[in-house]
């Protein structure tokens, strides 16, 4: 069975959503069985790349907000990241565009390395305060996911893997996400956002109850 998830590595509840399913998948019978596939949603795709930014500032100005207010708003989703073992440190998340690391993902997927590609990413953004945008550090994160220097660099130093990236958004406007993550369990059921790992197992075993499939 497949699983769709489209996401973006600049949402945390993304990241909070993917290791929820993650725990959901562990209590799956048949979890070696499920096909991840990720796709790509820019939550803000004309954001600029600031690395000098503040990353509380940002997000007050971007939701017109005080600073105060996002301190405590990043405050709480690095709780809610904790309750599931992620070890957010968002005031040193770098300010960033995340089409290359889009591209990137597109890049590992193409090889089946979409998940592992994912998952460093996420925690170089959230965790390690990397700059997403920067070419030094996805050449890095490429290679540790056991992508080809030469793949990457061609990638990077052209347009490789942007058609990939708005056909995933297209496909995503047509079916009418508005936010992310959003998973769709063998086209036949959706999620949206960082549900409980309850609300994930009952939505495989229902996609898996109406593929025909016993469980």
């Amino acid at each position: 069975m497949k699983v769709d998830i489209w996401s973006d590595i600049r949402c945390p509840f993304c990241y909070i959503g993917k290791r929820k399913f993650e725990l959901a998948l562990e209590k799956f019978p048949h979890k070696d069985r499920i096909v991840i596939e990720w796709h790509s949603f820019e939550l803000d795709p004309d954001a600029e790349t600031l690395p000098d930014m503040d990353p509380a500032e940002y997000l007050a100005q971007k939701k017109g907000q005080t600073r105060d207010w996002a301190v405590q708003m990043n405050a709480h989703v690095s709780k809610v990241a904790a309750e599931v073992g992620l070890q957010f440190n968002i005031a040193n998340t770098v300010v960033a565009n995340s089409f290359n690391a889009h591209r990137l993902i597109q890049l590992a997927k193409s090889m089946g390395l979409d998940n592992e590609m994912e998952e460093l990413l996420f925690t170089a953004y959230f965790i390690d305060g990397k700059n997403i945008d920067d070419s030094q550090v996805l050449t890095a994160l490429g290679l540790a996911a056991g992508l080809e220097r030469l793949a990457i660099e061609s990638m990077l130093n052209g347009f490789d893997f942007s058609n990939e990236v708005r056909a995933d958004e297209h496909i995503a406007q047509q079916i009418g996400i508005s936010g992310v993550p959003f998973f769709v369990f063998d086209q036949k059921l959706a999620v949206s956002g960082a549900q409980s790992p309850e609300t994930f197992l009952g939505a495989m075993e229902e996609a898996w109850s109406k593929a025909g499939i016993v469980l």
